[in-house]
This record gives C-alpha cells, sequence and structure tokens, in this order.
C-alpha cells in the first residue's frame, strides 16, 4: 500500500474542492448575501491548510496499484462530503450534521435524494428574506450534482501537474471512480483521456445553459437545472422539482430540453469521443446504446399508452412519460409530476428502471445497462452449456469477446449489491417501521443514485422522516452505488491496508 501517494493524492483533492467553492463564494458575493459568506470562506481556509499540508511533500514512489486506487477513491469521496456539508451547517440552511451530510453525499453521488422542506426553498426565492438569501449555498447544492457527474478525481487527474502523472497505473484511479463493467484510458494517457471526458461533460452543458437561457431560465437558474442535469443528480433549486420551473420559463420547452439531455448524459462518453473522432457508424452501432435507446423507446411507449387516461392528451403524455423514464433511468430524479399517484404498471416499470440505470461510462447511476446484458448474455450461455457441455461458446459484448475477468466481476458485483441492498432494506425496516414500498423504494432509490423512490419517500416529499441511523446507511448506500460498491467495501477489509 503506497500511503504517501494516497495522502498526495487525496491532498490534491481537497485543494481542488476549496476551489470550486470559490464559485458560490462569488454567487454569494454578487447577489450581496454577506450573512452566508462565511459559509464558504471556513471550509475553503480548512481545505486549503490541510490540502497544503498532505501535498507540500511529494513521493518519491509514485507507483498507484489496483488496491491503492480503490482506497484513495473510497476515502477521498469520504472526505469530500465531511467537508461539502460544511456551508449548509455554517450557514444555517442544513444545521443538524446528520442532515446535511445526507445532502451532501446525495449531492455529489448525483442522487437528488433530499431532507429540505418547502419553507428552505423560501429562503431562496422569497423578497422579505433577501437579508439571509440562499442563492451561493443553493447554487453550491446544484455544483455538488455537476462535480460529482463525472467523478471529482478524474477532474483531479485533469489539473495535476504533468510531472505527476508519470505513473501510468493512475488508470486504477480512474476505473475506480468511474462506471461500469471495465473502463480503460481512451488515448494513451489518463491526463488526456481525463481531459477529454471533461472537455465532453463541459461542453454538453454550456449547450444545455444556453437552451434553458433561450427557454426563459435566467442565467442563475440556468446554470442551476443545467448542472443537476448534466450531472444526473437532480438537485433542483424549486421546492416541486421542476413542475413549475419557477414561474418564468417555457415550461414545455424546457420540459423537452431537460429531458433529452438527461438521456443524453446517460450515453457512454466513450461514444460522443467516437463521434468527435469521425467514427459515426462505430458509434451509432454500440451495442450499449441501442439496448440502452430501446429501453428508454419501449418505457415511454407503454407508459404514455398507461398514463393517456390521466392526462386526456398524447403529447402531453408522452412529454410526462418520456420525460419520467428519462430521469429515472438516468437516476437524475427530477420530476415534472407526481407519478406516486400513476396507475401501478407504470409505477412497476419505474421501480424497474431504477435497477437498470444508464449507460457505463457515463454520468447517470444505476446497476448500468451493459452489466446486465453482460449477465444476460452469460445466464443464456450457461443455459446452451448444459445442454451441450462439450459445446465451447464466447460470450460477445460491442463485438468483442468478454473476458472471463469482467464477467466474474460483473457477476461479483451483482451478488454484493444483492446483499447490500437487503441488508439496508432489513436495518431500515426494523429502525424506521415504514412501508414495505416506501423503505423498499428508497433503498433502490439511493443505492442506484436516483433521488426519490415510492410512498413517504415519492417525488413531491422528502426522507426528512428517517432516523439519523437511516440516513447515515442511505448515505453509505448512496456511496456504494456511486462508487459502485468495492472502493467502499475495500475500506473495511484489514488485507488491503497492509503494506505488501
Amino acid at each position: 500500500m503506497n500511503y504517501r501517494m494516497i495522502r498526495y493524492i487525496t491532498g490534491q483533492l481537497l485543494l481542488v474542492e476549496g476551489a470550486l467553492m470559490l464559485l458560490p463564494l462569488a454567487v454569494s458575493l454578487i447577489y450581496g448575501e454577506t450573512e452566508t459568506v462565511v459559509a464558504f470562506v471556513l471550509p475553503i481556509l480548512i481545505l486549503a491548510v490541510l490540502g497544503t499540508g498532505m501535498v507540500i511533500f511529494k513521493p518519491k514512489n509514485q507507483t498507484i496499484r489496483a488496491k491503492d486506487g480503490f482506497v484513495v477513491v473510497g476515502l477521498s469521496w469520504i472526505a469530500l462530503s465531511l467537508f461539502g456539508c460544511i456551508p449548509y451547517i455554517v450557514s444555517g440552511l442544513i444545521p443538524n450534521f446528520v442532515d446535511a451530510f445526507f445532502e451532501t453525499v446525495s449531492g455529489f453521488t448525483t442522487t437528488g435524494s433530499s431532507v429540505l422542506f418547502a419553507e428552505n426553498f423560501a429562503r431562496l426565492w422569497s423578497p422579505e428574506s433577501a437579508a439571509v438569501g440562499m442563492r451561493g449555498v443553493f447554487f453550491w447544492r446544484s455544483f455538488t450534482n455537476w462535480i460529482g457527474g463525472m467523478g471529482v478525481l478524474v477532474f483531479v487527474l485533469v489539473v495535476m501537474p504533468q510531472q505527476d502523472m508519470k505513473s501510468s497505473r493512475l488508470v486504477h484511479v480512474m476505473r475506480a471512480e468511474m462506471p461500469g463493467p471495465k473502463v480503460d484510458k481512451i488515448v494513451a494517457t489518463v491526463k488526456k483521456t481525463s481531459a477529454i471526458m471533461y472537455g465532453i461533460y463541459t461542453f454538453m452543458t454550456a449547450i444545455l445553459v444556453i437552451l434553458l437561457l433561450f427557454g426563459g431560465m435566467d442565467l442563475y437558474e440556468s446554470l442551476c437545472s443545467a448542472f443537476a442535469t448534466a450531472g444526473t443528480g437532480g438537485f433542483s433549486i424549486w421546492s416541486d422539482s421542476m413542475i413549475s420551473y419557477g414561474g418564468g420559463a417555457n415550461v414545455d420547452f424546457c420540459t423537452w430540453v431537460i429531458a433529452i439531455f438527461m438521456f443524453l448524459f446517460g450515453v457512454n462518453f466513450n461514444v460522443y469521443f467516437l463521434v468527435l473522432t469521425g467514427k459515426l457508424a462505430t458509434a451509432l452501432f454500440s451495442e450499449e446504446l441501442i439496448w440502452y435507446t430501446g429501453i428508454v423507446i419501449g418505457s415511454t411507449a407503454i407508459v404514455t399508452y398507461n398514463i393517456y387516461s390521466i392526462y386526456g392528451d398524447f403529447a402531453e403524455s408522452l412529454k410526462q412519460a418520456f420525460f419520467q423514464v428519462s430521469t429515472v433511468i438516468t437516476t437524475t430524479g427530477f420530476a415534472t409530476a407526481d407519478f406516486n399517484i400513476w396507475p401501478s404498471s407504470s409505477k412497476a416499470l419505474l421501480l424497474l428502471l431504477m435497477f437498470v440505470g444508464a449507460c457505463a461510462g457515463s454520468t447517470g447511476g444505476g446497476m448500468k445497462v451493459s452489466r446486465l446484458v453482460i449477465a444476460f448474455k452469460s445466464a443464456v450461455a450457461e443455459i446452451k452449456h448444459m445442454g451441450r457441455p462439450r459445446q465451447v461458446s464466447r460470450i460477445r459484448f460491442e463485438g468483442k469477446p468478454v473476458e472471463k475477468d469482467t464477467i466474474n466481476g460483473v457477476f461479483a458485483f451483482i451478488i454484493s449489491y444483492i446483499f447490500i441492498f437487503f441488508g439496508s432494506f432489513l436495518i431500515i425496516s426494523v429502525v424506521d417501521g415504514k412501508t414495505i414500498e416506501t423503505t423498499f423504494s428508497s433503498v433502490a432509490a439511493c443505492i442506484n443514485n436516483i433521488g426519490p423512490g415510492l410512498g413517504d419517500a415519492g417525488p413531491m416529499a422528502n426522507y426528512a422522516f428517517y432516523s439519523p441511523i437511516s440516513k447515515l446507511i442511505l448515505a453509505f448506500d448512496m456511496l456504494l452505488g456511486r462508487l459502485e460498491i468495492f472502493p467502499i467495501i475495500m475500506l473495511f477489509s484489514p488485507s488491503v491496508w497492509t503494506e505488501k
């Protein structure tokens, strides 16, 4: 275990987090929110001192092995959340530590589950509360979705000095943080790969901001909405999520724009890289993209048919269906309707989509389309093998044979996922005693990084009713879901911490 390199990279992360807080600090200053300035100045100073102390001595041995990559990612995300919740506590928006930690983890993991009530949002927009406005704090809340979407350590790899990138083994850090059954460099170096990913991510976010400005939102609203959409996090700055868009925008236009971009951010970013390099046919015929698109189209058609009797208009039904299917499968968590009151078949389908998730290498959560496709093909191959034991068949995905290690990793993930899911479900059921619908969907929404569940945790409700123990378990589930289990689980393995 290379402790010094882990300390060094974690220190870089703390410095980056402090630098990122300068943006919401600027928002507070622009809007004259002097009461909340200290909410950012304090953590910035703490992060600057700690981060500098951790990076001042550069390790001679800069090798990062696989287990080092998992550990640095797990520790960094916990540290990121612990320091990221300070603005909520100091500003008074969320004075309770457990609640603030829950909200911060939800933001960085792009889950979107919240403990805030309508009165908290009134402090943002109510004219009579302008003296203690929360625009800077709510900006930070949405910004955490964007930071966590592509992965903050991927960003650290972009901004680290070139001399700190000597070891090609830093790819283990990227693999541990990026979602999917297998993540590789798309160009020769980790730094360039990270830069390309963030370049695409930033460009798409900028396009979305411009479109939302055309839709009638002001710059602050457009930025916050774009951050939450791009990161597929779903933190809205309005108390009713995306139902009214604050009343100042073209609702239909903004609904379609956000729904389409949620779908686009759920696509594997390697597809966009292929498009940029002129390999359009390869991109469009990506097997994962075809499955993902087919699931979205099929689910949208079923839900549209199912809810037509509620809206009585095909265009409105299609809009609501596509938006909710897109927000659930990409695990964004926005809402333009209370799907908690939709027919049971629609709710069941949306619940199923919570587990499917978006594509590998996207900003979306869930189990990932590619992982489920590989698992399905493996099951089919095993059944065929039982009937013809001597027949040897190779599982192929994206036109390439799938390595045995990848298949084993897929099933290891699924088994671990099931144990953690039902373990969390049982503990929270005992601790809080809510209905099965509420508890089951809450765990599903958190471990799949979706946000809203069903029942008491529906899209028009929040998670404030849960006990502190349950909130910590759900926050733990969010981290497990975002980092795909193993980076967090490995922190509790004694063998990982040995020097050998």
